[in-house]
């Protein structure tokens, strides 16, 4: 079973943890991490071998562009988290179809390649916004990774789809590949991303991936941010929440990644999805299960 290996690019200060306490205005005053920490996962998956997808902001692309003909160069498929970084759901339509349109064109116009993924920030695709998917394909987007088929604090569709499915809309199709998830009894746990691979043990990590490919036959989808890797970052006052969210195993989580590398394997979200597409199951309503 081939996994997809997933990189959301954002700078430590976009996170929503720091909301409330650091203003978009002073994003360009705030020193960067991003260029040396980059490069640094670059070599990681050179060194086994592998290639993924670098969910990119419009925001850091903008100013880093040689980072990510960078990414393009080794082989990694780039695809769009947005703009600045801002919830789906507090979006609304209108400056959602903006912060994609925006996110794609600086990404084509750098790459020079057609972008096809998205990734909402935070996973911030809700019931109360569906309206995105359909926005997604009028703007060109293909597939879609942003379904936390789970409640969350910021987004999640408790019981949608937890493998990849296709969404039937109003004017064609869109693909999704929903943060993966395990089924223990009654409950759906998340496994394999962002804070839920920085935070729990390694065996419980390996265990659901393992639980995923064979016990369900389908691929999982892993994913962590740069800022992840990088205990040395500046620190931010914050609630202590945020603080646990945000630094908790930040010295832990390279080696857990590398580990998981050489266990399983891995390969760009738009190339797993591209092999299993017609195999995929069709859904008339992303909130409906299959």
């Amino acid at each position: 079973m081939i996994n997809a290996l997933t990189v959301d690019v954002e700078e430590y200060f976009h996170v929503m943890a720091f909301e409330k306490v650091i203003d978009p205005s002073d994003w360009d005053n705030l020193p960067s991490r991003i260029q040396h920490l980059v490069p640094k996962i670059l070599e990681l998956f050179g060194n086994y071998g592998v290639h993924g997808t670098f969910f990119m902001l419009g925001w850091v692309a903008e100013r880093h562009p040689t980072l990510v003909k960078e990414i393009v160069l080794q082989g990694h498929e780039i695809a769009s988290h947005g703009y600045g970084h801002r919830l789906v759901s507090r979006l609304g339509p209108d400056a959602f179809r903006e912060d994609i349109r925006k996110s794609r064109k600086i990404l084509e116009d750098i790459t020079g390649r057609k972008i096809r993924g998205y990734r909402a920030p935070s996973y911030s695709i809700t019931r109360s916004s569906l309206w995105a998917f359909d926005i997604l394909l009028e703007e060109g987007y293909s597939y879609d990774s942003s379904v936390f088929p789970i409640r969350h604090d910021l987004g999640g569709i408790e019981g949608a789809p937890r493998f990849p499915y296709c969404m039937e809309l109003h004017k064609g199709k869109i693909v999704e590949f929903p943060f993966s998830t395990v089924r223990v009894g009654s409950l759906v746990l998340p496994v394999g991303g962002g804070g839920y691979l920085r935070l729990v043990p390694e065996w419980l990590t390996v265990r659901g991936i393992e639980r995923v490919n064979d016990g369900e036959k389908q691929p999982a989808a892993i994913y962590f941010h740069p800022w992840e890797i990088d205990p040395d970052q500046p620190r931010i006052r914050c609630s202590l929440l945020s603080r646990f969210r945000h630094y908790q195993n930040l010295r832990t989580t390279y080696s857990k990644v590398e580990s998981i590398l050489g266990k399983f394997r891995f390969a760009p979200m738009g190339a797993i999805l591209d092999e299993i597409c017609k195999k995929l199951p069709t859904i008339k309503s992303p909130q409906a299960s299959v």
